[in-house]
């Protein structure tokens, strides 16, 4: 069987724009948190990533040209700007991996996911679209272009009532007292009724439909470019005819196809020219690790020598804040919540994590050295109970079949990563992990070090715990003994505090638990 090893590896976090300043980073035992600015003032503390695309213009314009790099800038999100950050990181380890991605063909292949996806430019498309509808409706439900509108304004009460009934119209907005959001909601319902009746539009529309059925004629390529010069220019000129608002499907940016989840693996492929497969593995917050699960698959079946893994994640957004918070796992005070203490909460972060690995024997040949530990083996499961609470029987079995898979005993372990998310599950896993594991084994738990970053979180926390590693020891975490809670002290093991220690003898674990259920327990050991 393979033997698995890491031969690049590129970070973006809290903190760190780069694997350097990740690494100086992780020997402090600070929160990378800081206040969050979405709402204005608010009581939340977020991880915001430390990222400037610009850094990586001169790798771009070596290779591309001169447009590409402004066409990324301006196209891409913040989540896939992450992600090809972290890939340039990542060719950097090892010089020469790069061609060797491009010689391999179809042998070579990118899975990058995330689980959030882009949301600001969703939120930014979807905040247009609203924008640019109201301005649609109020223009077309106007009376000078609305027969039926003024028919309607025009008539006596009785004949109103008559056709308030016959054409089922809504409540007038004017009639509205009182709740200002109520009147809004009313003013909206009302033009887009009469948006529906609009004789007007009904004009536009026909003369529009005329405009888009125009086709391709003559040679297909510059036929096609032709086609969409004069059905741009002549919507253009109608919409002055008219001179009505945007319509709203021309007020939605592109850019929101652009970002959609497989957007980072495919620019990865594109930039790093890798021919093989490129897709998104999405498993939420177990994502880095369900990545690396199918990539050690797809290298021990012997279909690829080398994968580019990682996940990538949006810098902290009101919809994120907002969402984990009305779920009630995020915490909502100024002070860092830390793993395994009080219990209120995690904190969102943003960023990108991205390795590649490969078969040792193969890289071996070729004069590449591994980074970090060797990787053993990933346990996937799934809970198939519960959208966000976890169960014993999930984890324990992902744990179980990582440890079979790599040839390992609960007596093998040295030490342990939790998931541990600050929130009342801490103590769940916690009492999971010892009816698998002796109270010898060294626990981290680094969600209250950089936040929770999704799908890439599991990479940085996987990366901690290799770096630390690799030089014999596990770094601090913020977590102090009397901060320790009581109920999970009690459990037993021996836990990573604010001062770090010499790494323990034995392989290494490292569960996520994703929401929906997902679950990824990942085995290493040092080379």
């Amino acid at each position: 069987m393979a033997r698995i090893g890491i031969y690049g590896w590129g970070v973006v976090a809290p903190r760190s724009p780069d694997v350097e300043a990740f690494a100086t980073n992780l020997e402090s035992s600070e929160s990378w948190l800081a206040p969050f600015q979405g709402f204005g003032p608010s009581n939340f503390l977020v991880g915001t990533p430390e990222f400037d695309f610009e850094r990586y213009k001169g790798w771009i314009d070596e290779r591309f040209p001169p447009g590409k790099f402004p066409q990324l800038r301006q196209k891409m999100g913040a989540t896939t700007q992450y992600a090809i950050g972290a890939f340039i990181q990542a060719l950097g380890q090892n010089a020469g991996i790069e061609q060797v991605l491009q010689d391999l063909g179809t042998e070579a292949q990118v899975l990058v996911g995330t689980g959030l996806g882009e949301l600001p430019t969703s939120y930014n498309a979807s905040i247009a679209y609203h924008r640019a509808m109201r301005r649609w409706a109020r223009f077309w439900a106007d009376r000078a272009r609305n027969r039926d509108r003024a028919r309607f304004d025009d008539a006596d009460e009785i004949e109103r009532g008559h056709l308030r009934e016959e054409w089922n119209v809504p409540s007038d907005p004017a009639e509205t007292i009182g709740d200002t959001e109520a009147a809004e909601l009313r003013e909206e319902a009302w033009n887009d009724y009469w948006l529906g009746r609009s004789d007007a539009l009904a004009g536009f529309l026909t003369r529009l439909n005329a405009i888009e059925s125009d086709g391709v004629r003559g040679a297909v390529e510059a036929g096609k470019l032709n086609t969409i010069r004069r059905k741009r220019t002549a919507t253009q000129r109608l919409i002055a005819e008219y001179d009505c608002p945007t319509p709203p499907w021309l007020a939605v940016s592109t850019n929101l196809l652009w970002n959609i989840h497989n957007t980072p693996a495919a620019q990865i492929s594109m930039l790093g020219r890798i021919t093989g497969a490129a897709y998104a593995p999405v498993a939420a917050c177990s994502g880095f690790s369900v990545g690396l699960h199918l990539a050690i698959q797809a290298i021990r079946s012997g279909s690829v020598k080398v994968a580019v893994v990682g996940a990538a994640e949006p810098p902290p957004h009101p919809l994120s804040v907002g969402t984990f918070y009305a779920a009630r796992v995020l915490s909502g005070d100024t002070s860092p919540s830390l793993p395994l203490t009080d219990l209120r909460g995690t904190h969102v972060s943003g960023g990108a994590c991205v390795w590649i690995i490969a078969d040792h024997e193969f890289m071996q040949e070729r004069g590449f050295a591994p980074l970090g530990l060797e990787l053993m083996s990933v346990g996937v499961t799934s809970d198939a109970d519960h959208i966000i609470t976890p169960t014993p029987a999930g984890p324990k079995a992902a744990m179980e079949r990582a440890l079979a898979d790599a040839g390992a005993k609960a007596s093998d372990v040295g030490t342990w990563d939790l998931h541990a998310t600050a929130t009342p599950g801490d103590a769940l896993e916690v009492t999971t992990l010892k009816e698998l594991l002796p109270e010898s084994v060294m626990i981290t738990a680094r969600k209250g070090t950089f936040g929770h970053g999704m799908g890439c979180g599991g990479g940085w926390e996987l990366m901690a715990q290799h770096m630390g590693l690799a030089q014999g020891r596990l770094h601090p975490t913020p977590l102090s003994e009397e901060h320790l809670n009581t109920g999970i002290a009690d459990v037993g093991f021996g836990y990573v505090l604010d001062e770090g220690c010499a790494a323990p003898a034995g392989v290494a674990g490292k569960l996520s638990m994703g929401v929906g259920g997902i679950n990824a327990c990942v085995i290493s050991r040092p080379w």
